[in-house]
Parts: structure tokens; C-alpha cells; sequence
């Protein structure tokens, strides 16, 4: 395997195309600042600080996305299958003949038949002195009608709070993606009141354009086939924008392009930075191997794919694209190898 070259985990990016975090260092970390320059570099600690406040609001609008997505396909599953059962209901009814016809003809039924189908028939059953009301077929058929309509009425119950669950998720997406909006567009704003040189250079910086420290890795080594098929997919989609809420493949957030790429190596990753922090055992950063993934913050609220020789593909933030960057730009808190 190729020479990794890990930075510390502690350490920014330093090069043309540094990641944003480098904007939020400290004074000391970007050496002496002019006193009229200060306003300015407080305005680009405070797009960083939003723009990973947004990325926050972001990883938990794909989970309740995700969550959202997944109550709307068991509650179409539910309304199929209750459609199915009350055909089978309308069936078996029909089948009981003249007990079935005299409800849906009349809309009322003789006091024998009421008892039939009041809420326990088996007690009707088990009166001696009506059993030779009914023969033995209708009694059996009589039974399974009335474990269907059991059977029926728990679907649309659990149906019902399935529903109600999904318009809560909804209101959840609503809210996150109200959070993620308004952080964006008073990143925007700030960006908007600095000096032209000064956002030029921020935005060229962003785009990652004309880098020269863009790594050669031809020459790294991938151990396993999966971690393969995940990075080619990954290289793939460079250059392609971030796009919040996005899981490819014209555009990504950072879980959305790890997602997108192990789904290319038939390996399902969970949503979201924080769930994919476990899925999977976790390595030490200087055993990190090409394909692991690098999960960044406390929160694990930034996930990148190591791909060799110090360097990281991942999907940085709005404006800019999906590229590489040193392993090291932000905080490591965890390695994951899927």
C-alpha cells in the first residue's frame, strides 16, 4: 500500500483549496491581522460557523427524510394489503351465502345473523340450542371471516399511527430544512459584504479550482474490492457540486456521497454522518486504509472517504464541488471501515 502521509487529526488545511474550517482559526493560527482587516475576518469566522451549523441541520434533515420516506412506503404496503384483505372479506362473505346476502341486501339483518356477526359469534356458536341454525361449513367459514375482520382492523389501526407518524416527520423535514435555508442564505449575505478581492479569493478557495496539490494515486494500493468499487465511484463524482439534502448523482451532501459511492460496491450505508460512524469497526487514523471513512467533529457531523496518501474525496459544503482534500482539514473523531 502507498505511503498515506496522515496529518494529525487536530490540523487545518493549509493548501489553495483549504477546507472552510481553516477560516474559523484562531487569530494566532492566521498570525497578525490588521486591526482594519478585523471586521472582515470576523465576517468569514461567522460563514464558517453557519455553513457548519447547516451542514448539522442537514445530516438530521436526511434522517428525518429518510425516516419520512420510509413511513410513506410501509403506509402505501398497509393500504395495499388492506385493500387486499377487504377483498377477501367481501369474498368470504359472499361465500356465506344467504348470512352474508341478507346484510348486504337489506342493510339490516335478522336477529340470527346479527348474532352471527356481533363482536364474538363464538359465543353463538356455542349456544347448543341454535346450532342447528347453521351447518358445519358455514360455522367454519364463519370463523375465518370474523379472524380476517380482526385481521383488518389491526392493519388500520397501525396503519392510522403510521400516518400520523409520517406527518410528523413531515413537519420534521419542514423545520430542518427551514434551519438549513436560513443559515445558507446568511452565509450568502456575509459573503456578500466582503471585498471583492476578499470573496473572490474565498470563492476561488471554494471551488477548489487550478489546485496544484491535487495527489497523484495511481500508485496507492486498495486492499479490499469493495473499498475499490466505493473510491472509483467516488472519483467519479469530482467536481460535482454540493448540494445539501442530495444523495447523487448530479449533486451531494457529504453522507449522500459516501451513500452514492458504497452503493456502487453493493455495500448499503446508512443517511447519515452520524450513523455512518458505526457502520462498520472503527481503526485508528494511522491505520486508515483507502475506502474507510473519516468522520469529522464531535458531532460527526462531516464524513469524507480516505482514498490514500493523506487525502480525503468528500462533499466540503455549498459552492463547493466534491474534491480532495488532506485527511487532516478538521477534526477526525472517528475512522469506519464499511
Amino acid at each position: 500500500m502507498g505511503s498515506h502521509r496522515l496529518v494529525p487529526s487536530s490540523g487545518f488545511n493549509r493548501g489553495a483549496g483549504a477546507a472552510i474550517c481553516v477560516l474559523s482559526a484562531t487569530a494566532a493560527a492566521l498570525g497578525a491581522v490588521p486591526a482594519s482587516a478585523a471586521p472582515h475576518a470576523d465576517s468569514r469566522a461567522e460563514v464558517d460557523r453557519l455553513y457548519q451549523q447547516a451542514e448539522e441541520a442537514t445530516q438530521a434533515y436526511d434522517k428525518a427524510d429518510e425516516r419520512a420516506g420510509a413511513l410513506r412506503r410501509e403506509v402505501n404496503d398497509s393500504q395495499d394489503r388492506i385493500a387486499r384483505q377487504q377483498e377477501r372479506i367481501n369474498t368470504m362473505r359472499e361465500a356465506l351465502g344467504s348470512l352474508a346476502g341478507a346484510q348486504y341486501r337489506s342493510g339490516g339483518i335478522d336477529p340470527t345473523v346479527a348474532l352471527l356477526f356481533s363482536d364474538d359469534p363464538q359465543d353463538y356458536l356455542d349456544r347448543a340450542s341454535l346450532l342447528d341454525r347453521i351447518d358445519v361449513r358455514q360455522a367454519g367459514q364463519l370463523r375465518r371471516l370474523r379472524a380476517a375482520m380482526r385481521e383488518l382492523a389491526q392493519e388500520r389501526a397501525e396503519t392510522t399511527g403510521n400516518l400520523a407518524e409520517l406527518e410528523r416527520s413531515r413537519r420534521t423535514v419542514a423545520a430542518h430544512k427551514a434551519v438549513v435555508e436560513k443559515k445558507l442564505a446568511r452565509a450568502r449575505r456575509l459573503l456578500d459584504t466582503l471585498p471583492a478581492a476578499d470573496r473572490a479569493a474565498f470563492e476561488h478557495s471554494s471551488r477548489g479550482d487550478d489546485r496544484a496539490d491535487l495527489p497523484d494515486l495511481s500508485d496507492v494500493a486498495v486492499p479490499d474490492g469493495r473499498a475499490a468499487a466505493a473510491i472509483a465511484a467516488a472519483r467519479s463524482a469530482l467536481g460535482r457540486p454540493y448540494v445539501w439534502g442530495a444523495n447523487g448523482p448530479s449533486g451531494f451532501d457529504c453522507s449522500g456521497l459516501m451513500q452514492w459511492s458504497y452503493a456502487h460496491a453493493g455495500v448499503h450505508l446508512p443517511r447519515t454522518s452520524q450513523e455512518q460512524r458505526y457502520a462498520g469497526h472503527q481503526v485508528p487514523l494511522s491505520q486508515a486504509q483507502p475506502g474507510d471513512l473519516v468522520v469529522y467533529r464531535s458531532d460527526a457531523s462531516h464524513v469524507g472517504m480516505y482514498v490514500g496518501d493523506g487525502q480525503v474525496i468528500h462533499a466540503p459544503y455549498p459552492g463547493a464541488p466534491v474534491r480532495y482534500d488532506p485527511v487532516g482539514m478538521m477534526p477526525v473523531s472517528s475512522v469506519t471501515r464499511p
